[in-house]
């Protein structure tokens, strides 16, 4: 018997009664509902592990639309929950369409009884190897956060957040790690059924901005040859991120602030008004008060996108983090240039200890890469360690987050002669934020 709650919907009662006797020796407890209505209640309330569902309910209906309606449904509630659909109809575009949409498999009724158990087997076995999957990445996003004081209490706070809908900005120096900590909070969330959308502010256009935010209708403009839904529409019911918010322009944050005020959108070329329901969070690396002061940045969107306001500490403030971190990224990359067995020695690990990060998190995970590919026999020693003072002025404590992000620009841009297209490759932002801040530090 495999230890797991299957719930089975149909409206026909003796399906029900053949199912439930066909399966209650295989499996550890099965539900049966002869109405769809009842989906809902069951899916949120029952620790149910995979859905048989019937694709039609009404009399003469065959067309299976009820069914695709109660998939997406069911995806709703909880996207990793496995369905296997159940028709009387084999129509393969039918099945090829609940494919499309999350079904996990399709049985023809008549079924065979050993086909179907074994289609079952299959698909919690399946769904077994992506939840695991699923809590490997989660534990990864932890590990690479860090453990220190400094994080163990930022990490209480997310936990205290997390599960309500209070807008949130992330501030912190480049490579600090605010994607992933926008990531964590998504996870921990009452909206983790649904993927989180991420946006860099800074690589969107002024032209675009609102196509990519708001979607737009065919025919819109030139290039609109299909309706295309926008970045708050794909958030519907999920977590928003906007990265680099205080790139944004004086004249986009007026239009952010008034779909946020109002909680609706309209697409471009549309009249029509569409209620969103997201949860919002906000990041930025620059100091976005002292943009307030300046007059670059509107009071009223701060107001409206800092309830809960999270500042990452550099990696230089939280050195006990750097082992852990080391080791994280050191088997990763170990694995990934088939280079297992590889250990670092204490000498290069104190001079990692020693070193100020300016680049932080992301400037250690290149140092650790660039050390194992360098790397002669199983150990990385301190002359593997390539980190170099860069020009500049010395990014000592009291360097500010402007002038540590333009002198780690220019640094890597002249490390790597000129190459934008790398540059940005190595400081893990797109080409287009990388031009945007050439031209604001004016490098």
């Amino acid at each position: 018997m495999i230890p797991s709650t299957i719930l089975i919907v149909d409206d026909n009662k003796s399906v029900l009664t053949s199912l439930e006797l066909l399966l209650e020796n295989e499996f550890d407890e099965i539900i049966t509902a002869n109405n769809p209505q009842q989906i809902e209640s069951l899916v949120l309330t029952s620790p149910i592990d995979l859905v048989i569902l019937d694709m039609n309910f009404k009399t003469g209906v065959n067309n299976g639309n009820e069914g695709l309606f109660w998939l997406k449904r069911i995806h709703e509630f909880n996207s990793y929950l496995p369905v296997i659909m159940l028709t009387a109809y084999g129509d393969i575009e039918l099945a090829v369409k609940a494919m499309k949409l999350g079904a996990s498999d399709f049985i023809l009724k008549p079924w065979d009884n050993h086909k179907l158990i074994e289609v079952i087997q299959n698909t919690l076995k399946e769904s077994v190897r992506m939840a695991a999957r699923s809590e490997s990445k989660k534990n990864k996003l932890t590990m690479v956060l860090g453990t220190s004081p400094a994080m163990m209490k930022l990490l209480k706070m997310v936990n205290k957040v997390a599960r309500t809908n209070a807008n949130i900005l992330i501030t912190g120096e480049n490579g600090t790690g605010k994607e992933m900590l926008a990531c964590e909070i998504h996870r921990l969330s009452l909206r983790n059924n649904k993927e989180m959308v991420s946006v860099d502010m800074g690589a969107i256009s002024e032209s675009l901005f609102e196509s990519e935010l708001f979607g737009h209708e065919k025919g819109a403009f030139t290039d609109a040859k299909e309706c295309r839904i926008g970045k708050f529409e794909a958030a519907d019911n999920s977590t928003l991120f906007l990265d680099e918010i205080g790139n944004l322009s004086f004249a986009l944050q007026a239009k952010l602030l008034v779909t946020l005020q109002n909680r609706e959108i309209t697409r471009i070329g549309s009249n029509r008004k569409i209620p969103i329901d997201i949860r919002l969070i906000t990041a930025t690396n620059r100091n976005i008060d002292e943009l307030v002061k300046q007059g670059s940045f509107r009071e009223d969107l701060l107001y409206r996108i800092n309830t809960i306001h999270l500042e990452i500490p550099p990696l230089r403030e939280r050195r006990e983090d750097i082992p852990l971190l080391t080791d994280y990224f050191l088997k990763k990359y170990a694995s990934q240039y088939k280079q297992t067995g590889i250990k670092i020695h204490h000498q290069a690990l104190e001079k990692l200890k020693a070193y100020s990060w300016p680049g932080n998190i992301r400037e250690l995970q290149h140092t650790i890469e660039k050390a194992v590919i360098l790397c002669e026999g199983e150990e990385i020693k301190a002359k593997d360690i390539l980190v170099k003072p860069h020009k500049g002025k010395n990014l000592n404590e009291s360097s500010n987050l402007t002038e540590i992000e333009k002198n780690v620009i220019e640094a890597t841009i002249a490390q790597n002669k000129g190459n934008l297209k790398v540059s940005a490759k190595q400081l893990g932002i797109s080409r287009q934020t990388l031009y945007n801040k050439i031209k604001r530090f004016k490098i």
